[in-house]
């Protein structure tokens, strides 16, 4: 016992010298610097402004999901420490005798000491982010270590309360993985593996880009990586027809947009039986990330060596417009969905997708008329029928992504009818992926037969809305296309 007294007499000898060293030390350029970016941290506000700089400067969607993890790794740290370890520490904050007034913030905190909320907060975004994306991480780990720094400069914390906090916030910021996986953890997306040609430069793939889904800037770094591709840029109305000739001349079909243009190049390039090269460009790209395809740097690594892997379509009979069949790569719905769809775009033009998909939500569900369908031969009332091409794994409380784009199945929900759908599709959501609940179904299936559909029945998949015929049969065409994605994939920075 004795030893353990003298032990922490030690330390709290040393915790005091080295905030005295800290505080009458004169550190060069820190004076107009450190308090004002310890002030700019309260809140959160500092990590708030970093978290959209990085999304908005980032160059795809690893950069949005840096900086969601960082917040959310933030979160939790700030809500652990200033809920409860503080309230059970209450350990008095240092004296201000040795600390000049020039560094004195000007509103000093009522809270108690142990330990740094600034220095837990600073940490658990840093790590969340460097999780992620190790150079963006690299980019904020100096202003974290600046606002930990700062704490004890100012003389608002000891060195201890600092250390402890940025211990606990990157243990928030592993607890969040833990939670919520990486990409680096995730196993890969791509089997089984297929045969394709190699195609350096691009030579012998005919680029087909959608000019509606803002890619143009997308398209000119394509067309600079692969200099012998030829590259054929078309307006929606003439999507179509541009990709069946280009997958006839082509020994490998491109496509440069969104999940509705890859979902029209995925069916031709079927029928023609050539390869699939997809250049993410749209506002999501749901597809293209799930196969691990982030930036146009890994398609054209896969194109130079020839790596591709066979996956998965899901399939609607009969197809929209009176065709034989109709195809999704993603997710095929009923209910109030595909009116969902309707309004967003709608309005998207006007003030942008994620406001319109928000306003689309209010309306729809303001509006929102339960459909009538015979599902699998009983006669059912419902919100929404939803079937995923392949399972979707739960990434947090939600289904976030598949794991497997050749597992032969159907991942099939209907969230059941009666009153208040906001609250039922809510539930559906929070609700495990293969649960069961009053208000949510969910099973795997390999086939499905929907009939009874009243007259003006919509549907939508992957994005794109179409009239639904009385009865349909949803199925799979398994590994019926091959894809281009490289076999190792590579670590982006940003």
């Amino acid at each position: 016992m004795a030893d353990t007294s003298r032990l922490a007499d030690l330390l709290a000898h040393a915790d005091r010298r080295v905030f005295r060293i800290a505080a009458t030390r004169h550190w060069p350029g820190a004076e107009p610097v450190l308090p004002r970016l310890s002030t700019a941290a309260d809140h959160g506000l500092l990590w708030l402004g970093a978290a959209a700089g990085i999304a908005a400067l980032g160059s795809g969607a690893r950069s949005r999901r840096a900086a969601a993890r960082g917040l959310a790794s933030l979160t939790l740290a700030s809500a652990t420490v200033n809920t409860v370890i503080k309230h059970a520490a209450r350990r008095e904050r240092p004296g201000l005798d040795q600390v000049p007034v020039i560094r004195r913030l000007g509103r000093q905190p009522v809270t108690t000491s142990f330990p740094s909320g600034h220095a837990a907060s600073a940490a658990a975004f840093a790590a969340g982010v460097a999780l992620e994306s190790t150079g963006w991480g690299a980019v904020v780990a100096p202003v974290a270590a600046s606002v930990a720094f700062s704490r004890v400069y100012t003389g608002v914390h000891y060195p201890s309360d600092v250390v402890a906090g940025a211990a606990l916030g990157v243990g928030a910021a592993l607890a969040v993985r833990g939670l919520v996986p990486t990409r680096s953890q995730m196993p890969s997306p791509g089997r089984p593996f297929a045969q394709a040609p190699r195609l350096p430069g691009g030579e012998g793939m005919v680029l087909v880009v959608n000019r509606a889904s803002g890619s143009s800037e997308t398209a000119s770094l394509v067309a600079d990586a692969l200099p012998r591709a030829e590259l054929v840029e078309c307006a929606p109305e003439d999507l179509d027809e541009e990709l069946e000739k280009a997958a006839g001349r082509s020994r490998a079909l491109g496509v440069l947009g969104g999940d509705g243009t890859v979902n029209r190049a995925a069916a031709v390039a079927v029928r023609h039986r050539v390869p699939l090269a997809v250049f993410p460009g749209g506002t999501l790209n749901h597809f293209a990330y799930d196969l691990g395809i982030e930036s146009p740097h890994d398609t054209c690594r896969a194109l130079a060596e020839g790596d591709a892997v066979r996956v998965d379509l899901g399939r609607f009979t009969p197809g929209p417009g009176g065709a034989a069949h109709g195809y999704f790569l993603n997710t095929f719905s009923l209910g109030v969905y595909p009116e969902l769809v309707r309004v967003r775009e709608r309005w998207a033009p006007r003030i942008g997708g994620w406001p319109a998909g928000v306003l689309a939500a209010l309306d729809t569900l303001r509006g929102a008329h339960q459909l009538r369908a015979e599902f699998e031969g009983r006669r059912r009332s419902l919100w929404l029928l939803f079937a995923g091409n392949n399972i979707y794994q739960r990434m947090g409380p939600t289904p976030g992504r598949r794991h497997d784009l050749a597992d032969g199945l159907l991942d099939v929900r209907i969230v059941h009818g009666g009153r208040l759908p906001g609250l039922r599709l809510l539930a559906a959501a929070l609700s495990g992926p293969l649960s069961k609940s009053p208000v949510h179904a969910a099973e795997r299936m390999r086939r499905v037969r929907i009939g009874g559909l009243a007259p003006g029945t919509s549907l939508a998949y992957d994005g794109e809305v179409a009239a639904a015929p009385e009865e349909l049969v949803l199925d799979k065409a398994v590994e019926a296309l091959t894809v281009y994605r490289p076999q190792v994939l590579a670590a982006s920075a940003f």
